[in-house]
Parts: C-alpha cells; sequence; structure tokens
C-alpha cells in the first residue's frame, strides 16, 4: 500500500525582491524514485532547501509523514535522509568510523544497523579503508549509508552523480532501486543527467522559472510530450510515404515515421494493405526523457 511521504504544497520563496519559486506543489510515496529536473537556477536546490528546513519558506508548506516542516520540524525530518551535493566525509578515518561518528548523533543505531546498512551499500569489503582511499563512487555509497543509518523513509539526493564515473553512477543507480523496493523507500532525486534518470526514476517533476510545468509518472511525461508518433516497418517506405501523405515521413528505406492519433492507425494499416505494401510492425515512437524535457521546458533557458 502507498502513502504519501512527503508532500509540498503552493510554494514560494523570494530572495532580494526576486521570485524564485512560484507555487511549487509535488508529492512523494512510499516506493517512488522521483527525478526532479529543471534548467540551471530553475529553483531545484532551493525546493530541496525548503524542504529540508535549511531555508525558510515564504508561503505554502512541507509535510513530511504527516508533519508540518514549519510547525513540527523535528517529527517532520526524524526520517529523513539528505545528501545535497557531496557528502561530509571525514577523509582521514575508515568508513566505519565515519559511520560510527554519524551513529552517534542518532538514539537506538546499534552495530547490527551498521553492519545491515554496509551491507546495504555495498561497502563490506572496504569498510575499514580510510575514505581518501575510496574512488568518488564508494565516497558517495558511503554518503548514502550515513543518510539511511536511522531508518529513515525519505531520502533526498541533490546531483548525487556530480564527477562519478559511468561505474560509479551504474552502482549508485543500483543502489537506489534496491532502496526503493527492498525499504520501500521514498526518493527524491535533483540531476541533470537525464539519461541516467529515465533508466531507474518512476516519476518525473520539471521545473522552469520557479515553476512545475510536469509532474506524472515517467512513461505518460514520455508518451504525452512525444505528440502522437507512431513508426512502421514496411517493405517500401517511399511507397507507402505516397499513399499515407504528409502525415507521414520516411526515415529509411523500411521505416515510416507517421504522425496520427491511436484511432487512426488501423484505417493507415488498412490503406497500406490495399496497396499491396507489406507491414512488418508498428509501434509508438515515444521519445526519450531529454528530448521531453526540451519540449517543455523550451531548452536550457532562465527567463
Amino acid at each position: 500500500m502507498q502513502n504519501t511521504i512527503l508532500k509540498c504544497e503552493n510554494l514560494y520563496k523570494s530572495f532580494r525582491k526576486k521570485e524564485i519559486l512560484k507555487g511549487v506543489s509535488l508529492e512523494i510515496q512510499n516506493g517512488d524514485i522521483l527525478g526532479f529536473i529543471g534548467p540551471n537556477g530553475a529553483g531545484k536546490t532551493t525546493t530541496i532547501k525548503l524542504i529540508l528546513g535549511l531555508q525558510k519558506i515564504g508561503s505554502g508548506k512541507v509535510v513530511i509523514n504527516g508533519f508540518d516542516i514549519q510547525k513540527d520540524f523535528e517529527k517532520a525530518i526524524a526520517k529523513v535522509g539528505a545528501i545535497i551535493e557531496n557528502p561530509d566525509l571525514y577523509m582521514y578515518l575508515s568508513g566505519l568510523d565515519n559511520l560510527k561518528l554519524i551513529a552517534n548523533l542518532y538514539k537506538g543505531i546499534d552495530d547490527n544497523r551498521i553492519n545491515e546498512v554496509i551491507k546495504l551499500v555495498g561497502l563490506e569489503n572496504r569498510i575499514h579503508d580510510k575514505v581518501s582511499k575510496y574512488s568518488l563512487g564508494m565516497r558517495q555509497r558511503l554518503g548514502v549509508a550515513q543518510a539511511i543509518l536511522h531508518n529513515p523513509n525519505l531520502l533526498i539526493l541533490d546531483e548525487p552523480t556530480n564527477g562519478l564515473d559511468p561505474e560509479g553512477i551504474k552502482d549508485l543507480r543500483n543502489l537506489l532501486v534496491k532502496l526503493s523496493k527492498e525499504e520501500d523507500m521514498g526518493i527524491l532525486i535533483s540531476s541533470h543527467n537525464l539519461a541516467e534518470l529515465e533508466s531507474f526514476c518512476n516519476k518525473v517533476c520539471i521545473i522552469k522559472n520557479g515553476v512545475i510545468v510536469e509532474t506524472s509518472d515517467l512513461e505518460t511525461v514520455k508518451k504525452e510530450a512525444s505528440d502522437g508518433n507512431y513508426i512502421i516497418e514496411v517493405d517500401d517506405a517511399r511507397k507507402a510515404r505516397m499513399v499515407i501523405g504528409d502525415m507521414s515521413n520516411a526515415q529509411d528505406n523500411t521505416h515510416l515515421q507517421v504522425h496520427a492519433d491511436k484511432e487512426s492507425i488501423p484505417m493507415i494499416i488498412k490503406k497500406l494493405v490495399l496497396q499491396d505494401i507489406k507491414i512488418y510492425g508498428i509501434k509508438e515512437d515515444v521519445i526519450s526523457l531529454e528530448d521531453a524535457f526540451f519540449k517543455k521546458t523550451g531548452g536550457n533557458v532562465i527567463d
């Protein structure tokens, strides 16, 4: 059963009379991985800081696990873990000692929980090494371990893949999917790596100039931005285009892109068949998250 963990309602925030956030609303349920995306300066980090109580809310409210962040901060933030860009680590200490220091900040975190988290993030073989010997990916995993030591049900990550190599990104991706599924955790992740987000997020929230322009599940966002395009594989794309007309475009000798609504597709297929054109397959031409993002925002531009 899904429950709403985080709910932001109509958030506004201004700095020096400049309005940064203009009515931002979003929500996360347990098991969700929400990709929070937008151009530089769109308001992503500001929104995250308001959620975490690091900046004062102008108006609107943030509710975490039923508690208002402004009225009951300690209870609201009690089950939240977060990493803003790079995790804070003591490089001269071992990974284990770093975790023990964080554990001292909370009540009831014993060695069993520390060992459980170490295994969860996959650092069993290197946990006794100094953090200075860790790769960036390993440091990021240790940062996640710190953030989830106290059994949070909400994890917030701001640009966690910055500086990571492909292997480090893959490890972090696998870890976040594992946390959402096995720990039933809700995850909010802000990142510019849209291709990577597409591979594991189930929901997307797009912000531009402090305004949410889209928030929905990933496939819906991509499907809506695809604008009714289908790819039909035929034996002769040029001939097929002559039959269908201007609503189509030959991609190569055997593939035809057709712009039409779903209800029109059977009639289009019938036309092709009546002209003895062989049809080998048809599929909806769903664009990538990156393409959908540019369609929704008009490009990486801040007004």
